[in-house]
C-alpha cells in the first residue's frame, strides 16, 4: 500500500525521480513497469503494471453508457519503465494534459498514486478543505 506525499520537481525532460521509499516497491512489483493515465480531476494516475491490468480489466467491462470515461482512462494510458536512477518519463501528452510543468506533487493512494500540479493540488485541496466533510468521514475521524 502506497501512502504519503512527496513534492517532486520534473527535470527537463519531463521524467519524475520516483521517491527511495517507493522506488524499491515499484522494483519488486512491478519490475519497475508502470501505467500512466489520465483521471478526471486533473491528475495523473500512476500505477504498478500489475494494478494496472486489474483496473484496465475492470473498466473495459463497463457498459457502453461510460465510453467516454473508457476513453479517459485507457484511451489515455500510456506505459513507462523505471530507468537505473528510478526515474519515470511523462509522455509530453500527458503533462500538457494535466498542466504538469516543473514542480509536482506525488501521493500515495493505496494501490496506486496520483501525480499532480502542485500548485493545482493546494488549491483544489484548499477548496476541499472549505467544504463540510463527507458523511463517510464523520463517524470515521478521530
Amino acid at each position: 500500500m502506497f501512502q504519503g506525499a512527496s513534492s517532486l520537481n520534473l527535470d527537463g525532460k519531463g521524467r519524475l525521480s520516483v521517491p527511495t521509499r517507493h522506488r524499491d516497491a515499484l522494483l519488486s512489483l512491478a519490475e519497475g513497469q508502470v501505467t500512466f493515465t489520465k483521471h478526471p480531476d486533473g491528475c495523473l494516475l500512476l500505477f504498478p503494471r500489475p494494478e494496472w491490468l486489474q483496473f484496465r480489466e475492470r473498466v473495459a467491462q463497463l457498459p457502453i453508457t461510460a465510453q467516454w470515461w473508457k476513453r479517459i482512462f485507457l484511451g489515455n494510458a500510456m506505459d513507462a519503465e523505471m530507468d537505473a536512477t528510478g526515474r519515470l518519463l511523462i509522455s509530453p501528452e500527458l503533462r500538457e494534459a494535466t498542466g504538469l510543468t516543473k514542480e509536482v506533487l506525488m501521493l500515495g493512494m493505496g494501490a496506486h498514486f496520483e501525480v499532480w500540479d502542485k500548485a493545482t493540488y493546494e488549491m483544489r485541496e484548499a477548496e476541499a478543505r472549505q467544504q463540510p466533510m463527507p458523511a463517510a468521514f464523520q463517524d470515521f475521524v478521530l
